[in-house]
C-alpha cells in the first residue's frame, strides 16, 4: 500500500508540474517565441569532476538534460533546436576518451529511435550536421538510420552537430560552390571558348551559391545561442549564422541546465526582439 501511495503521489506531482509548465508557456506565448535555439553543451566533464562521478557519467547526465530541454522546446513551440555535440577539434583528445564519447553517441542515437523516446513522443525530426565521413562506421550508419526513421516527423527539428566546426563548414561550402560554378561554366562551353578563365571562376560565385552548400542550410539562422558554464566563446560554432542572434551564457554546467534557464533566455529574447528584427532588416 505504501508503494502504491508513493507512486500515486509521484504521478500527481508530475501532472501538477506539467500543468504549471503549460500555464507558464501560455504566458510566454503572448510575446514572440524564438524559432531556433542553438546550444553549446559545455561542462559535462567539469560536472563529473564536481560530483566525483565516473568517466563518461557527465556526458550521460548531459544527455538527460538535453532530452528535458527538447521536451520544453517542443511544448513552447520552438521549431528548431541545434546542439554542438562533438567538434572536429575534439578528435584531438585522448583516444580512449574519444572512443567513450563515440560509444555513448551510438548508444543514445539508437535510444532516440525507441518508441517511448522524446523524439517519437513529440514528433521530432533529427538531422546530423557536419563532416560525417570523419565518424566511425557504426556511428555514421546509426546517424543515417535515425535521419531516415524520423524524416516524416515535422513538429520540431533537432540538429545535432558532430564532427563539425564552422571553418570546416565554410570551407566545404566554398569548395562545393566553386566546383558547381566551374561545372556550370564548362557545360555552357564558355570555358573552352575563352570567355572566362578558371582563375576567374571564383568571382562568379555568389553569396547564395555558398549558402546553398552550408551544412546548416536546412534551418534558419538561430535566434538565441546558449553556451553553458558561463563561457562566452563561440568555439568555432555557427560563425556564419550568428551575426544577429542573442548570446546567453548561464553559469550552470550543461547537465545542470533546466527550465528556468530556458525561460530566462526567452524573456531576454522578447525584450530585445524589436531591435533584432530591425537589425536583420538592415542587412
Amino acid at each position: 500500500m505504501e508503494n502504491q501511495a508513493d507512486s500515486l503521489i509521484g504521478r500527481l506531482s508530475q501532472s501538477s508540474l506539467a500543468y504549471m509548465r503549460r500555464l507558464l508557456f501560455r504566458v510566454l506565448s503572448v510575446g514572440p517565441i524564438p524559432n531556433h535555439l542553438a546550444f553549446i553543451l559545455d561542462g559535462n566533464r567539469r560536472y563529473a569532476r564536481k560530483w566525483k562521478l565516473g568517466e563518461g557519467m557527465g556526458h550521460r547526465a548531459g544527455f538527460l538534460s538535453l532530452m528535458s530541454l527538447m521536451k520544453y522546446c517542443c511544448e513552447l513551440g520552438v521549431k528548431y533546436v541545434t546542439i554542438y555535440a562533438f567538434s572536429i577539434d575534439n578528435f584531438r583528445r585522448k583516444p580512449h576518451e574519444v572512443q567513450g564519447v563515440m560509444d555513448l553517441m551510438l548508444e543514445k542515437i539508437e535510444g532516440l529511435l525507441k518508441e517511448e523516446s522524446i523524439v517519437n513522443q513529440y514528433g521530432v525530426r533529427v538531422h546530423f550536421i557536419g563532416n560525417l565521413k570523419l565518424l566511425s562506421d557504426p556511428v555514421r550508419l546509426a546517424a543515417e538510420k535515425a535521419m531516415k526513421a524520423t524524416s516524416n516527423n515535422n513538429n520540431c527539428i533537432l540538429l545535432i552537430c558532430v564532427a563539425y566546426t564552422s571553418t570546416d563548414e565554410i570551407l566545404h561550402a566554398a569548395v562545393e560552390s566553386c566546383e558547381d560554378k566551374l561545372s556550370e561554366i564548362r557545360s555552357l562551353g564558355r570555358l573552352q571558348n575563352g570567355e572566362i578563365s578558371p582563375e576567374k571562376c571564383g568571382a562568379a560565385v555568389s553569396l547564395a551559391d555558398v549558402e546553398k552548400h552550408i551544412y546548416m542550410g536546412v534551418a534558419p539562422d538561430p535566434d538565441i545561442l546558449v553556451r553553458t558554464s558561463g563561457e562566452t566563446r563561440l568555439s568555432n560554432f555557427l560563425l556564419w549564422q550568428t551575426s544577429t542572434c542573442l548570446l546567453y551564457s548561464p553559469k550552470a554546467l550543461w547537465p545542470e541546465i533546466g527550465l528556468r534557464h530556458l525561460v530566462w533566455a526567452v524573456l531576454n529574447f522578447q525584450r530585445i526582439h524589436p531591435y533584432m528584427e530591425k537589425t536583420r532588416k538592415q542587412l
